[in-house]
């Protein structure tokens, strides 16, 4: 019969074993937790990571607006080798103008007039001066008379004077400097939206069409936008041809002098490098003039 010494050294045995095994199932806890925690920061990181990417280009203009009413007869289709539709006037074109209201503006400016405007003189010519070099434009008034009446009197009002060209794209498929947005954050814009035009308003806009890429050429200039009639003032300077579904109005080209100085801006990169982001080599907009 085990003597009462021998019965406590085994009771003190059992209660140590217990004690180990409770200790080990904590451990287990505590490591589950850790783990547990790291998992879901991660997975949040990674929802982060993706609603950054995933908003960066629908903020890069103002806020979306409704689908415009289709001004054709019926879908256009682009050229077969990829080219933007030619051009074909719209029934009502520069008609009926319209500028509502969207969101604040980050420079104070009136909106353009509304109604009907003039579709001549065909082209507008325009002077861009920048700490870069100076570029000359040539607006296509006949296309796109809603975006040219915008955009010169946003110019007329100053509104361009003194703002950055935030954004520089360098991909071979996407060669483009982004102006226009006083804020130089991407978001900005002049506190009112209006229509595509030209080659937007060639389709309908339920046609799968509208959703391929087509050449933009070399020396276009076409307004930025966050999805169908959310245009304001931002707009992008084509300085190699690039490949975009035909959702940005197209209403000017640049001359030979204005692409020199893109080849200069592009030619020093993206600030950090990659393929978009802001210019290495600041850019600043002087003044935009017409002449």
């Amino acid at each position: 019969m085990p003597t009462n010494e021998q019965r406590r050294e085994t009771a003190k045995r059992k209660l140590e074993r217990q004690l180990e095994r409770q200790a080990a199932q904590a451990r287990k806890r505590r490591i589950a937790t850790i783990v547990g925690s790291a998992v879901a920061a991660v997975l949040v990181i990674g929802a982060i990571v993706a609603t950054v990417v995933i908003n960066r280009d629908s903020s890069d203009t103002t806020a979306s607006a409704q689908t415009p009413t289709p001004t054709t007869s019926g879908p256009a289709q682009p050229a077969a080798n990829g080219q933007l539709p030619a051009f074909a006037p719209p029934a009502g074109l520069g008609a009926d103008c319209q500028y509502p209201a969207s969101g604040e503006a980050s420079k104070k400016v009136n909106a353009p007039r509304t109604g009907q405007v003039p579709t001549e003189p065909a082209e507008v010519s325009v002077s861009m001066s920048t700490n870069q070099g100076n570029l000359g434009l040539l607006l296509d008034n006949a296309k796109a008379p809603c975006t040219v009446n915008s955009f010169a009197s946003l110019a007329q009002q100053g509104y361009f004077n003194d703002t950055p060209c935030h954004r520089l794209t360098t991909s071979p498929t996407l060669s483009v400097l982004q102006c226009g947005d006083p804020t130089g954050k991407g978001t900005g814009g002049p506190g009112y939206e209006f229509a595509n035009e030209y080659p937007t308003n060639q389709y309908q806009q339920d046609n799968p069409a509208l959703q391929e890429a087509v050449l933009y050429p070399r020396g276009t200039i076409a307004m930025a936008n966050a999805g169908p009639d959310t245009n304001g003032s931002q707009f992008f300077l084509v300085y190699q041809d690039s490949q975009l579904p035909p959702g940005y109005t197209v209403f000017g080209k640049i001359d030979e002098t204005g692409l020199a100085t893109l080849d200069k801006i592009a030619q020093a990169g993206v600030d950090g490098g990659g393929q978009d982001g802001a210019p290495a080599e600041e850019v600043q907009i002087k003044s935009i003039l017409l002449d």
